[in-house]
């Protein structure tokens, strides 16, 4: 054999491939995310903190992240017997998952040991969490933003809040009156009305007892193994709330049919279900008639777990990509010292630190309810948080699939479930456009709470001349009445990019604070990734962004 001919070598060689992201700390390598904690109030929980990141970035929890997404539950509506059962068997990392967030109350820590800064540090969890594993924060979700709902219907919490206020999580389908710890869910959308819940035609009517007979069809039942549903309903008075519990006080199922499960696109984990209420008891939570008023207050927590969910997938995404990068090769270079995928990866960066700053400045609001200023900040930043945040999540996260070439799109990978979750939290808790018409309602009958905003947007004037103009145009925006509505889009954005400026212009470095105002605030921002400006600093950018 001569040397134009060497001999066969083996054919499968694994060279310039990048590892799995495993074994890291998600708290530690998440600059940003510290900073914010501790400047929004909860700097008391950074140990906690940081061994919170050690175990989510560890392989087990990893592992169960996946394990829960490709085992999807199964729907068991009859026993051996025939008897009607109507329950949800999950994979056992699905209640692992569940046991971590109850153990480390990210459904309730906040009302179980009250403190200062509890609501950021909660936040700061969740953030983490959403890396590895979506669908089991949807039941930690509703369960969160359940408690104020309940705490003030005396017959209910006096039973279910020390359940709710539990550290633990009992995955038995029992009555709740033999478990350790509870979950809510919560049934409002019909399939005739959507967003429009006026439109439900579920009914209730009163019996002797106190109690309430509810017949009707929910198109989505959120989290069907919950213990208990908030459900809406036309009572003789209006549409109301009810409390529906899976069984009733004498031990007996209560009847609440599930149909089928929903076939979703994502968020694979978590059950979703279509239910039929076949004379279920209930009982009325708030006023007669006064449905979605409140509905509306738990509302105000959900959406606030929508957009620091979204901030956890997008900043799980850049995770994956900065790591694939720091190993994979091209042209001579690894990909991260590229130029063009420097470009690429800092404006990423800069997307998910402003997201991180944007949802724990908001999460501090809930900290402090009776401040006036924050109760009038909390009602118009938490639809404009949700509404932009979670936008932006599907498209940094197609980016971050996109640099990891064919890889990023096979299943074997994190990055397909990454991608089919994106979408969900601008979907879930009201679209798009119902968060945008929500802000123009907390201008309009809550007009102090523009003047809140723009008491967190104005100490940045005078340290960036692009944020300057950018916010004095949008003082005369604000001014402008006329077509408001067909506009609130692009008003909702704007506002949204100008106090993410101001956060860091206020509190990120320099390098970071000028990246971001030069191109979303420069009037001309193509929306792409990898649009930065030649003379911004992308190295200290993507140290920071995953410092080693």
């Amino acid at each position: 054999m001569d040397a134009k001919h060497p001999p066969l070598m083996a054919t499968h060689e694994v060279i310039n491939q990048a590892h799995a992201l495993e074994n890291y700390n998600a708290y530690a390598r998440n600059i940003p995310l510290q900073e914010a904690a501790a400047r929004e109030g909860a700097g008391w929980a950074h140990d906690w903190l940081m061994a919170r990141g050690a175990e989510v970035g560890s392989a087990e929890w990893i592992e169960h992240g996946r394990l829960a997404n490709v085992n999807a539950p199964q729907l068991r509506l009859f026993d051996r017997y025939g008897n009607r059962r109507d329950e949800v068997e999950f994979h056992p990392s699905w209640h692992e998952c569940l046991g971590w967030l109850k153990r480390h109350g990210c459904d309730t820590g906040p009302w179980a040991e009250p403190k200062k800064g509890a609501h950021v540090a909660r936040a700061a969890a969740y953030v983490m969490f959403a890396e590895i594993e979506d669908g089991s924060l949807c039941p930690t979700t509703m369960t969160y933003g359940a408690v104020p709902v309940l705490k003030h219907v005396p017959e209910i919490a006096r039973d279910w809040m020390p359940l709710l206020l539990s550290r633990e999580y009992d995955r038995r389908f029992i009555p709740a009156a033999q478990k350790k710890g509870v979950l809510i869910g919560m049934g409002l959308t019909e399939k005739q009305g959507g967003s429009d819940v006026r439109a439900n035609t579920t009914r209730a009517e009163q019996l002797s007892d106190g109690s309430w007979r509810i017949v009707g069809h929910k198109w989505f039942l959120s989290a069907p193994m919950c213990d208990a549903f908030l459900v809406t309903a036309q009572s003789p008075k209006g549409l109301s709330c009810f409390f529906v519990p899976r069984w009733t006080p004498d031990g007996r199922l209560n009847e609440i049919r599930i149909q089928r499960f929903k076939d979703k696109m994502g968020d694979r984990s978590n059950a979703g279900a279509e239910a039929e209420f076949w004379g279920s008891t209930g009982w009325l939570v708030g006023e007669e008639g006064r449905g979605i008023p409140t509905v509306l207050e738990m509302g105000v927590y959900t959406r606030l777990d929508c957009a620091i969910g979204s901030t956890g997938i997008m900043r799980a995404a850049l995770s994956q990509a900065m790591h694939h990068t720091s190993l994979r090769a091209a042209f001579g270079k690894l990909l991260r010292q590229q130029p063009l995928m420097q470009n690429v990866l800092a404006d990423m960066a800069l997307e998910v630190e402003a997201a991180t700053a944007l949802s724990l400045r908001l999460a501090r609001a809930f900290d402090a309810q009776e401040d006036e200023a924050e109760s009038q900040l909390r009602r118009i930043l938490t639809p404009l948080a949700k509404y932009w945040i979670c936008k932006r999540c599907p498209t940094l996260v197609a980016e971050a699939m996109e640099v990891h070439g064919g890889n990023g799109y096979v299943e074997e990978g994190p990055m397909p479930r990454l991608f089919r979750q994106s979408p969900l939290n601008s979907i879930w808790e009201g679209s798009g456009n119902v968060m945008c018409l929500d802000v123009l309602r907390a201008m309009a009958k809550h007009p102090r709470s523009v003047e809140f905003l723009m008491a967190e947007i104005e100490p940045a004037f005078g340290k960036s001349a692009v944020f300057d103009r950018w916010v004095s145009w949008l003082k005369d925006e604000l001014q402008d009445a006329d077509a408001i509505e067909s506009r609130a889009r692009r008003l909702v954005q704007d506002l949204a990019l100008a106090l993410q400026g101001a956060l860091l212009l206020r509190f990120a470095p320099d390098y970071v604070a000028q990246a971001f105002c030069a191109t979303r605030l420069a009037g001309d921002w193509g929306y792409a990734f990898g649009t930065l400006p030649k003379n911004s600093d992308f190295e200290s950018i993507l140290k920071r962004a995953w410092p080693e």
